[in-house]
């Protein structure tokens, strides 16, 4: 029994997830950094770049634990658009918001007909 993941979340998790990745590196050496010059925030990208390659290619462990990683960024998205006191680095924080949440939902529902034909074959088993 084979699977039908969609490429459309896949493409989207990919897209979001090197959105991410240059908004927080643009973000933290260009547009608004803690501190002028750029600040060693901009080391947070090293994690996204983990699984970046499995997510290009769609690979289903990947995407598993890329999903939980990424929720790391949107909770630090949330506590910057709310704490940070520039409005540019608040506008940043919004859309590390909105690129993690869009990442997390590709990355579920491309993940979701492998977990259930997963399911339905261990019942089939037992």
């Amino acid at each position: 029994m084979t699977t039908q993941l969609n490429p459309v979340l896949r493409y989207g998790a990919s897209i979001s997830l090197i959105a991410l990745i240059v908004l927080c590196l643009l973000w933290e050496f260009k547009i608004a950094p803690l501190r002028p010059g750029g600040s060693l925030l901009a080391l947070k990208v090293l994690p996204l770049l983990l699984p970046l390659r499995g997510v290009l290619k769609g690979r289903l462990y990947t995407m598993q634990w890329a999903a939980m990683l990424i929720l790391l960024y949107f909770m630090e998205g949330v506590v910057r658009a709310w704490s940070d006191p520039s409005a540019m680095s608040a506008l940043m924080a919004g859309l590390e918001i909105v690129f993690s949440l869009v990442f997390y939902l590709c990355a579920i529902f491309y993940l979701r007909p492998a977990k259930q034909a997963a399911k339905k074959n261990a019942a089939r088993i037992t």
